[in-house]
């Protein structure tokens, strides 16, 4: 059976994906258990002399002037956890609760945090038997960390809190009983080191971006499916264009674009229907591939937060030092992915222009909303409305969370980053975005069947191919919203591009 071994340096996206989403089991490296070790060994050292370090032997926050007894270590961090739990809304999904755990478990696996090995494996353990912690998906300000949905993690790992397991929602000590798990019994330093990290943000940031890479595939195959459906001009991908301002993504949709349409009967030249066409046709590959550019950026953030040491303070065992810093600081990430909200709002924007000159007879040769019998027929009308409302929606949520901060903690933590509000926004434009392109699809095949003249390209037709399997062509009038939950599970699935990769290779 398949393991994915964690060591804090090598884990990757799909990695995340896997055990997220497929459940594949998690285990430490030995060379990660030996460090573990190590880093532990120092603070039940600095614990014995009692040196006056933060959060292992003082108070948090503004209270890291108050000294704490060693006596009195295992009810601070306990105590922490307890007062920390302060989440609110809906619970995260249970794929994102599962790429939490996986990457605090990978970052303390890197051995600077100094929790004892027992408490990492106690945390594998649950995610590798399905013991899913309820972690309110609000209430982080994305520094010091995610403490407070962190918190409810850690929770269930103590035998409180709540937890799903085997799809029911129970007590945290029901769920861990049930799945054979022995609660921990947090000592110094581990509260700290647990809940002081951006894993809650990462964690949905990661999950969103991997689905608007699928997205970005998807957006590429619906625009050239309205680019034949308009009877678009080819020349404006011709790779010479784009070659002279080469930026990697804009070549890369322009590319595409040439490959989903090779073959096509229903493309023109420039000069034969017209000069050129509306931007929103003519310019897909510089939006697109604009936005691909910017989950390449987004890519190189992710890949080394997924890999770093996020608490504080950081042990360092070859010095034997803690070192107090800000690395729980989501500012990286919190930039990272108000940037991926903008890249994914701007797909859905666009391709809400080209809904609208599918089915705008005054823009197309097309029938007004795509019926043949308009008046009693009403068609895609209000289909291009839903669009639109989604698209606006979009343009509210991709105001950037990271601009704003707010003081905490009696002004002690006087700038947070709010990444955790940006990865969730995305995560809500990623959903809009999926169903404005599914939207696109189904217009776009509609299209074609209303003007059936030259064959589709090898990339449009194996889409059309795909859609038509499961959509029947829009006759008359019928409720739409079933077709349209088909064509966004399509998209966000990733169905649609599997079945045109398959015929013209990877997009």
């Amino acid at each position: 059976m398949k393991e994915i071994r964690i060591d804090g340096n090598s884990l990757t996206i799909e990695d995340v994906v896997e055990v997220s989403r497929k459940k594949t089991p998690v285990a430490l490296t030995e060379a990660s258990v030996e460090k573990i070790h190590r880093s532990r060994k120092i603070v039940d050292d600095f614990v014995d002399e009692e040196k006056v370090i933060y959060g292992i032997t003082t108070g948090f926050g503004k209270f890291s002037d108050v000294v704490i007894s060693k006596d009195e270590a295992k009810q601070l961090q306990k105590n922490l956890i307890m007062s920390h739990a302060c989440g609110v809304g809906k619970p995260l999904p249970e794929e994102t609760s599962r790429a939490v755990m996986l990457l605090r478990a990978n970052a303390l696996a890197k051995g600077f945090s100094g929790v004892r090995l027992q408490t990492i494996q106690t945390l594998l353990d649950m995610l590798n038997k399905g013991v899913h912690p309820m972690i309110p998906e609000k209430g982080s300000l994305g520094a010091s960390g995610d403490l407070a949905p962190l918190s409810h993690m850690v929770l269930v790992m103590m035998g409180m809190g709540e937890a799903f397991y085997e799809g029911r929602r129970m007590s945290g000590e029901e769920a861990m009983t049930k799945a054979g798990i022995n609660p921990i019994e947090l000592t110094s330093k581990e509260g700290l080191g647990l809940i002081n990290g951006t894993q809650i943000m990462t964690a949905v940031g990661t999950l969103c971006f991997y689905d608007a890479m699928m997205l970005m595939k998807s957006a590429d195959i619906a625009g050239a499916m309205t680019l034949e459906a308009l009877r678009g001009i080819i020349d404006a991908f011709d790779l010479r264009l784009h070659q002279v301002r080469p930026h990697a993504g804009q070549i890369h949709s322009a590319s595409n674009m040439l490959k989903l349409t090779e073959d096509s009967q229903r493309t023109t030249r420039q000069g034969e229907i017209r000069v050129q066409d509306a931007y929103t046709l003519r310019c897909i590959p510089q939006v697109h591939g604009a936005s691909r550019d910017a989950l390449e950026h987004i890519k190189g953030k992710i890949e080394i937060e997924i890999n770093s040491v996020t608490d504080n303070p950081i042990v360092f065992a070859d010095e034997k030092e803690a070192i107090s810093g800000g690395n729980f600081h989501g500012q990286p990430m919190a930039l990272a992915f108000d940037y991926l909200a903008i890249a994914i709002a701007e797909l859905a924007n666009i391709s809400e222009r080209r809904i609208e000159r599918l089915v705008n007879p005054q823009l197309s040769e097309l029938p007004a909303f795509l019926t043949k019998k308009g008046g009693l027929n009403s068609g895609l009308m209000i289909a291009q409305y839903s669009a639109a409302a989604l698209v606006s929606e979009n343009k509210v949520l991709a105001h950037p969370a990271s601009v704003d901060s707010i003081p905490s903690s009696a002004n002690q933590e006087d700038h947070v980053s709010m990444g955790t509000i940006g990865a969730r926004k995305a995560q809500s434009i990623l959903s809009n975005a999926q169903s404005v392109i599914g939207i696109e699809l189904m217009a776009a095949a509609q299209a074609m069947d209303l003007d059936k003249e030259g064959n589709p390209g090898r990339g449009t037709g194996a889409a059309y191919q795909s859609l038509r399997q499961h959509l029947k062509p829009l006759e008359d009038d019928r409720v739409l919203y079933d077709d349209i939950q088909l064509c966004t599970s399509m998209v966000a699935t990733g169905q649609i591009v599997k079945a045109v990769e398959k015929e013209v290779g990877e997009l």
